[in-house]
């Protein structure tokens, strides 16, 4: 099977299927693993090129309506025809589901149950190094720094937070939205992690330079955690979720 992935969770998760030796094309964020680095690239993923797409010859195309704005990708490949998969995960068992669902047109459920269970497995490892909190600590997840825009309750983050006995600081029912500096001070967010997207590097000292009443910043609690391990809905959360519990003792609370 010829197989076309316009995002890099999607990639990642042909990658933990075992089932790169199908993928003929990726789009231009897809890094990892170092062997698609090589593949024909078909654009980012809000500018994909259909008709390089559509010259790989796909018998499947892997995309996603995770990014905003994808939306018109998708209709394009329905518009020509071209067989195709979206996933649209919001929540942590979304992603898992995503995993199954992919495995399943692939005709590898067997893989799929492993991989969602080996995930389980890390993401329990991680939660049993954590102190009992008397309450859930906030945290707040920025995914960009000016402005800051950071994850909200319609996100995979969220239910990563809270099986390690967390809270998202942003309750809004959103995927992720922009946030004033009032904003932020009401959220009072007790642990701030910095994971911008498409950033090559992470630097706190942006965060801890803001003018901001927070405990969080106030304390010096900003931990970086890239973007590859808490934006992407694929196989690598589960080592988001062993980061995030490393941010969490490293907190103190």
């Amino acid at each position: 099977m010829r197989l076309v992935s316009l995002t890099a969770s999607n990639t990642e998760i042909l990658w933990a299927l075992g089932a790169l030796d199908g993928l003929v094309g990726v789009d231009d964020h897809s890094d990892f693993p170092e062997e698609v680095r090589r593949l024909p690239k078909v654009g980012p993923d809000l500018n994909v090129d259909l008709d390089r797409v559509e010259a790989l010859r796909p018998d499947l195309v892997l995309a996603s309506l995770s990014v905003p704005g994808m939306e018109r990708v998708v209709e394009g490949l329905k518009r020509r025809g071209i067989p195709h998969l979206v996933l649209d995960p919001e929540s942590l068992e979304d992603v898992f589901q995503g995993i199954l669902t992919v495995a399943e047109a692939l005709g590898l459920p067997h893989r799929g149950h492993q991989v969602v269970g080996a995930m389980r497995y890390t993401m329990a490892q991680a939660r049993r190094g954590l102190p009992r909190f008397p309450k859930p600590p906030r945290i707040l997840v920025e995914w960009w720094p000016k402005p800051v825009i950071a994850a909200g309750q319609k996100s995979w983050v969220t239910g990563m937070l809270a099986f390690l006995g967390a809270e998202n600081a942003l309750q809004d029912a959103v995927r992720s939205r922009p946030l004033s500096e009032r904003e932020l001070e009401a959220l009072a967010p007790e642990v701030w992690v910095l994971s911008w997207c498409g950033a090559k590097r992470l630097r706190p000292e942006v965060a801890l330079r803001r003018p901001l009443r927070v405990p969080a910043l106030e304390a010096g609690r900003v931990y970086p955690i890239p973007e590859a391990y808490l934006g992407r809905p694929g196989p690598r959360l589960a080592e988001g979720v062993r980061r995030l519990a490393d941010a969490l003792i490293l907190s103190g609370l």
